[in-house]
């Protein structure tokens, strides 16, 4: 049996088999909701090592406003559910992992509450109950929230569990490089990752016999986005390159209403707008949504992205308005009292004006392929949330079932990792070598990351954005074949930084949404183009999958 790297570094020299000591049992890479379940559920079995890159606060989830849809009401039903999930997912969901997600969604929402969640409440009937939100795509109202601060809150509940947890250590401001590999007889197992302590700026190696990705999006790929500086897709890139087939990938969600203003940089504006009645209006007041579907400013965020990016095209305009004037201004401040404030300190009182918008790359339907225990095609690695591909999703994510998805799983991939910790121990751990530097330098031209970042985000917003076509996507494909060359090597010429590390999973991330759109010959939910515009049920049926 011979350790082997994800790729054939230069940098790493893999030492005897031996029996080295692992450093937890458990390492979670990403702290969001999908990481933070995993840890607290699987730190009942052993210890475990949560990595952030950044703070432990911030992650995709704290972004999230809308809420958690499940099945809570007496008048909604599972089926309910499941069939709008299939609907929006527009014919490429997996009905397995609908099924069984939708309706394992409550049990996971009242342990979200027993960690000590505080979804808003309010009195009707003269008894105290969960207010409910509906969104576009939903047929009733089954979205649990906590006002428009969703994901902060089941960030501080998971947070405030999993720091008192004695079997859980939070390093925050580590970046994960690599994953640690052995590969026999063709397959593979994980074993830890390779990881950047980004305030002393050595990279380190962290074993374990588990590992899970949390790692969230990629929203950063592109130009303007709802999402978190972080979001770079570092989960994705790294499975990849491990051998980890990906999917779906050219299933990108445009949130239709972002923020626009020169200092908001892409502040999100809930859906949950528009589910409390808001309308999309032209400049001169005139809503156009009803031209483009039945539902108006309820149909599934695709369409209503599309429709604004039409308009805006239609008139040369650089936004379009939402409008929730009309509804009592009490209301809209104790509705969305987190937006009502961002908006007010730009200078827009939402209660009495409308609010600018513009649409933004938001979630990414696709990624790691794994089961429905949250298994990758590696063994003891998995992954959960918005970097894996379950096939909840489909072609279309609807809305609020990204926070159920990254709850349900997380849960169950702590219950199938537990077995993997008691079948690993006793093994043989290969002793992996500590990072060697080679004759790497330190950068002293910042402006080569900044420049290629820059111009990876502008190609992907303006070729393989919310409407694409052939030509475009080609073009994306040159430059970026280009522009990877240019940063492996000079990812191999200096020394590692999260700036670095994350310039090089963005690059991957891109490519591969390049290269799973090219393949796509019609369009269906979130991928568009206009030379194939037509649904082709016939030959597209089907997960668009790469693998290396």
């Amino acid at each position: 049996m011979t350790p082997a790297a994800i790729e054939p570094w230069r940098r790493v020299v893999f030492l005897r088999m031996s029996n080295s000591p692992l450093d937890c049992d458990f390492l979670v890479i990403g702290g969001g909701i999908a990481g933070l379940m995993f840890a607290i559920k699987a730190a009942e079995a052993g210890t475990v090592i949560v990595l952030t890159k950044a703070e432990s606060a911030e992650a995709n989830t704290a972004y999230a406003q809308g809420g958690i849809a499940s099945v809570w009401s007496v008048e909604d039903t599972f089926e309910s559910h499941i069939e709008d999930t299939l609907r929006a997912g527009a014919g490429l969901c997996d009905r397995n992992a609908v099924e069984s997600i939708v309706r394992e969604g409550p049990d996971t929402v009242r342990e979200l509450i027993r960690f000590g969640t505080r979804f808003t409440r309010v009195e009707a009937g003269g008894e105290d109950e969960y207010d409910l939100g509906r969104e576009g795509g939903h047929s009733h109202r089954r979205v649990l929230h906590a006002q428009d601060l969703t994901g902060r809150e089941i960030m501080r509940a998971l947070g405030e569990v999993a720091s008192a947890h004695p079997n859980i250590r939070i390093l925050e401001n580590h970046v994960a490089v690599n994953l640690l590999t052995e590969r026999f007889n063709g397959s593979a197992a994980c074993w830890g990752v390779y990881v950047l302590d980004r305030m002393t700026g050595k990279v380190g190696r962290i074993v374990a016999p588990v590992t899970m990705l949390a790692t969230g999006g990629a929203g950063k790929v592109y130009l303007y986005t709802s999402n978190p500086d972080i979001a770079s897709g570092d989960g994705v890139a790294m499975a990849y390159r491990a051998g980890a087939p990906v999917g779906n990938m050219e299933f990108i969600q445009f949130h239709p209403t972002c923020l626009y203003h020169p200092a908001a940089k892409s502040f999100l504006i809930s859906e949950a707008l528009r589910g409390e009645g808001a309308i999309l209006r032209l400049p001169d007041g005139t809503p156009f949504m009803k031209k483009y579907h039945p539902d108006g400013e309820l149909a599934p965020r695709d369409i209503v992205a599309r429709a604004i990016d039409a308009e805006m095209k239609r008139l040369g305009l650089d936004f379009v308005y939402l409008d929730l004037s009309h509804r009592e201004a009490g209301f809209i401040r104790n509705r969305f009292p987190n937006i009502f404030k961002r908006c007010l300190s730009y200078g827009i009182d939402m209660t009495a004006q409308p609010i600018p918008v513009v649409p933004a790359a938001h979630y990414m339907c696709g990624g790691v392929v794994t089961d429905l225990h949250a298994r990758t095609s590696i063994a003891r690695l998995y992954a959960a949330g918005e970097v894996a591909m379950t096939g909840l999703h489909g072609a279309n994510r609807l809305a609020s079932n990204s926070l159920l998805e990254a709850a349900v799983m997380g849960r169950r991939a702590a219950a199938a990792a537990s077995k993997d910790l008691a079948a690993a121990r006793g093994r043989l751990v290969p002793e992996f070598a500590q990072w060697d530097p080679g004759r790497a330098i330190k950068s002293e031209e910042r402006v080569l990351i900044s420049q290629s970042w820059d111009e990876i985000r502008r190609l992907m917003w303006n070729y393989v954005g919310i409407v694409r076509s052939d030509r475009r996507l080609a073009r994306a494909t040159r430059r970026l074949e280009l522009l990877n060359q240019e940063i492996h090597s000079y990812y191999w010429d200096h020394l590692l930084d999260s700036d670095l590390i994350e310039l090089r999973n963005l690059v991957t991330v891109a490519e591969l949404i390049v290269r799973s759109a090219t393949t796509r010959k019609e369009s269906r939910g979130l991928h568009y183009n206009i030379d194939h515009p037509e649904r082709d049920d016939a030959n597209w049926l089907r997960p668009t999958i790469i693998a290396k």
